[in-house]
C-alpha cells in the first residue's frame, strides 16, 4: 500500500479491512475496491452476511470482496481467517484494524466519569477488543505481511489514548485500551524493522467520526470537526499509501500531524 524507500508499490495489492461491516471500516473498504493497484479486498466483521451495505459491495465489485467472518475477541476466529486468506493469496500488501468498543447498552458499558465506575467486565470486554484484537491480528497474519514488497499495518487509536495530551481525564477504559494499543504499535513496529524492513506499522487517529461509536458524544463537537467516514477514509488511506518505512512507529492523526505519547 506504499511506495516505500524506492521500491513501487506492488501493481496487485491484496488488502484486509478487519471491522469493515460499517462506519470507517466499511468506508475503508469501499475506497479500497476502487483504487486500480488494488486487486483484492478482505472485508471481516462477526457477522458479514448481515451487513446489507458489504452485500452491496460484494454486488458492485464482483471478484474482487471477499467477506470473512472474524470476531477478534476470539484468537481461533482470528487464525481461521489468517489461514483463509493464506489459502487464497501468498503476501498481504496491507491490514487495517478498525472495530472499537466505547460504549455498548447491553453491558451497560459506559465511558466513565469517575474512577468509583471501573468494573472488571468492562474493561475486558474494551480490551479484547480495542487492543488485544489488533495483537492477535498482528499474531497470526504478520507473516503475511513479512515479505519484500511495501507493506503497511495500520490500527485505528485515539488522540484520547496518548498520555500527554490527557487533560481532562474521565473514560478510564478506552483510554487505557487505546494507550496499550499505540505500545504495542510502537513495539511492533521496532520488531518489524529488523524483521520486515518495507512493512510500515502505523497508529491512526481519524478524529471525530459520525458513527454508531461517537454518536451519543456528539452534542458538543463543532460541526466542523465532525467527519464523515469517508472523508476520513480517503485520508487515512492517503497518509497509508505514502508512508514509508520511516514512518513506520507512528502515532498519527487524520491530517497527517503526529500525537504525542
Amino acid at each position: 500500500m506504499t511506495s516505500s524507500a524506492g521500491r513501487p508499490a506492488p501493481a496487485h495489492q491484496i488488502v484486509l479491512v478487519q471491522g469493515a461491516s460499517r462506519g470507517i471500516g466499511l468506508a475503508l473498504a469501499a475506497r479500497l475496491l476502487q483504487v486500480k493497484t488494488v486487486a483484492h479486498v478482505y472485508a471481516t466483521s462477526r457477522q458479514p452476511e448481515r451487513s446489507e451495505a458489504l452485500a452491496a459491495l460484494t454486488n458492485q465489485h464482483p471478484g474482487k470482496l471477499t467477506c470473512l467472518p472474524l470476531d477478534v475477541t476470539r484468537e481461533d476466529d482470528v487464525a481461521r481467517a489468517a489461514n483463509e486468506v493464506r489459502s487464497q493469496h501468498a503476501a498481504l500488501h496491507g491490514l487495517i484494524n478498525c472495530a472499537g468498543l466505547l460504549h455498548e447498552p447491553a453491558l451497560r458499558l459506559r465511558p466513565e466519569k469517575r474512577v468509583e465506575q471501573l468494573s472488571s467486565a468492562a474493561l475486558e470486554a474494551v480490551f479484547r477488543v480495542n487492543t488485544f484484537g489488533p495483537m492477535l491480528m498482528a499474531r497470526h497474519f504478520a507473516p503475511l505481511l513479512m515479505h519484500d514488497q511495501a507493506a503497511v499495518f495500520a490500527s485505528v487509536s485515539a488522540r484520547v489514548g496518548s498520555i500527554s495530551d490527557n487533560h481532562m481525564g474521565g473514560w478510564y477504559t478506552y483510554r487505557a485500551s487505546k494507550a496499550a494499543l499505540n505500545q504495542f504499535t510502537r513495539t511492533f513496529a521496532i520488531e518489524m524493522r529488523r524483521r520486515a524492513p518495507q512493512l510500515v506499522v502505523l497508529a491512526l487517529h481519524p478524529g471525530t467520526t459520525n458513527t454508531r461509536l461517537s454518536r451519543p458524544f456528539q452534542k458538543n463537537v463543532p460541526e466542523d470537526k465532525l467527519f464523515e467516514p469517508d472523508f476520513v477514509a480517503e485520508r487515512l488511506l492517503r497518509h497509508m499509501m505514502t508512508a514509508t518505512p520511516r514512518d513506520s512507529g507512528r502515532f498519527m492523526a487524520w491530517d497527517g500531524q503526529d500525537i504525542p505519547w
